[in-house]
């Protein structure tokens, strides 16, 4: 990259913010601690420049903005065997330790995702915690500690906080035994990264939507185990605020989904409204796992339900 060009990625970036309300860096912002004289090149259309025109034409650019879902995205491989069991080990290490490490500090317990795997954003002395393939990674500055995932209890132990249920929500599995042996590995991380990174790059995209009223940050909520962002009008006559988000799987999903959520009443007559879990629209792992752009499909899909809301 030139040196006029100043880059965002999709993932938590230093240094700690230490201003509410979200004591969290942006991914979109192009704000006035940009140099003047530089460009900005994001992962949306918030910016000057695109990942996806620096890659093009440069091999080495292309994969390193691959494996992030910054560019040149691919399809998504097959859910793991056993799947449902293991995601929510995965789950209870989220919201039971993970979460708690940044609450601890600043008050926050939302996540983000990260490259293979997720974590919190940057807080305090520039401190992050993320899962990491196989891996419990604390970075403090430009130092990185790291520990084989094994049990909760031993997960708490490293990282200096207690296994709790305090971010838990009503569709939360149980923490359960502390010291029996969780079934995270690499492969079952790397799916779920891939899930959380492709759903995060159209959730930001989404957000940018020019008449897209009051919208949120893009977050991973650790009791839910999903990554979602608000966006409508929540106050007016009509509400047109909803919950858009990527759910890895849930009791009454075995798979991954997409799923918008709206705040107000919908027809419940409109077979639009397909979700029999819960009231809403939601789009299955199978409709999107095979395409060669599944980050497109997931963007068309909130953007239909998008408008149906706003009726634009």
């Amino acid at each position: 990259m030139g040196d006029d060009l100043v880059a965002r990625v999709l993932e938590p970036s230093p240094p700690a913010v230490q201003i509410g309300p979200w004591f969290a860096d942006d991914p979109v912002a192009v704000g006035s601690d940009d140099q003047a004289a530089s460009r900005v090149v994001t992962p949306t259309s918030a910016g000057d420049l695109l990942w996806t025109d620096l890659a093009a034409d440069d091999e080495a650019m292309a994969d390193f903005c691959q494996p992030r879902w910054l560019a040149n995205h691919r399809p998504l491989s097959a859910v793991p065997n056993h799947y449902p069991v293991r995601r929510d080990d995965l789950h209870r290490l989220a919201y039971g330790v993970v979460s708690n490490t940044r609450k601890a500090a600043n008050g926050k317990f939302g996540l983000r995702w990260t490259m293979n795997g997720f974590g919190t954003p940057f807080f305090g002395n520039d401190t992050q915690v993320r899962v990491e393939g196989n891996l419990l990674v604390v970075q403090f500055g430009d130092k990185v500690e790291a520990e084989t995932i094994t049990t909760l209890g031993a997960a708490a132990k490293f990282l200096g906080v207690e296994a709790t249920s305090d971010q838990a929500e009503h569709d939360t599995v149980a923490l359960g035994d502390l010291d029996r042996p969780l079934t995270v590995d690499s492969e079952l991380v790397a799916f779920i990264s891939d899930w959380f990174g492709m759903a995060t790059a159209a959730l930001e995209e989404l957000r940018c939507t020019p008449d897209g009223p009051d919208p949120s940050r893009v977050q991973l909520w650790p009791g839910h185990f999903d990554v979602a962002v608000e966006i409508g009008d929540a106050e007016s006559d009509r509400v047109t605020r909803a919950t858009y988000g990527a759910s890895p799987g849930d009791a009454a999903h075995p798979e991954p989904y997409l799923y918008v959520g709206p705040w107000g009443p919908v027809d419940p007559g409109d077979p639009f409204w397909n979700d029999t879990a819960f009231t809403g629209a939601s789009l299955s792992y199978a409709a999107i796992q095979d395409d060669p752009n599944p980050c497109g499909i997931a963007l068309g899909f909130y953007r239909q339900t998008f408008s149906r809301l706003i009726g634009s």
